[in-house]
């Protein structure tokens, strides 16, 4: 196999490498994972404010208006279904690493909601309930999905930045020594004897 038979096939070890720099590899935390996104599906069904369950939150229906449930609390809901339910599981699924990126993205911006939701319950006014359990347990479970999350994409930065210097430096070596054969053609060790 000659060189030029090698660049033919060049193109396609780097779309397949390319391919493969852009999948994660959870490993045991997808299963950690995806017990988490079982447990905040449950949270939803749990009482958050009264007797308000998260899914009335969800809904903004009557329990959840006589529960007097702010913006915040409502917020944290929909940014927990979306992304810590949602996102989570299509990037166990699909295992691409920018779908990974937006679940942490967006289980980072829950987990602060959830704090101000869990505040809001706090300083409720007028005989309103304080947070309930649902609540509690699923603002911990999106803080837990946003560190488990950005262990996973963190791991991964790291092996795409080694693997794309290596890729550099392989490119760098190539060109060097198709210079150096363009311009001295073979080279012949008793011309340039090594100095001691």
């Amino acid at each position: 196999m000659n060189s030029d038979d090698f660049e033919a096939y060049r193109a396609d070890l780097e779309a397949a490498e390319r391919r493969v720099a852009g999948e994660i590899e959870p490993g045991a935390r997808a299963l950690v994972v995806a017990i988490l996104v079982f447990l905040l599906v449950v949270s939803f069904i749990l009482p958050h404010a009264g007797a308000a369950r998260g899914v009335d939150v969800l809904m903004g229906d009557d329990k959840a208006i006589a529960a007097g449930v702010a913006l915040p609390h409502r917020v944290f809901c929909w940014l927990a279904l979306v992304f810590g339910v949602g996102f989570s599981m299509l990037a166990l699924l699909t295992r691409r690493w920018a779908i990974a990126w937006i679940a942490l993205a967006g289980s980072a911006v829950a987990s602060a909601i959830g704090l101000l939701a869990v505040w809001s319950r706090q300083t409720a006014t007028g005989g309103h309930p304080g947070p309930g359990i649902g609540l509690i347990m699923g603002w911990i479970i999106v803080i837990l999905l946003t560190f488990h999350w950005a262990r996973v994409v963190w791991t991964r930065t790291a092996l795409q930045l080694a693997a794309e210097s290596q890729r550099r430096q392989e490119a760098v070596e190539r060109e060097n020594r198709s210079l150096l054969d363009g311009l001295d053609g073979p080279a012949d060790p008793k011309q340039h004897p090594e100095e001691p």
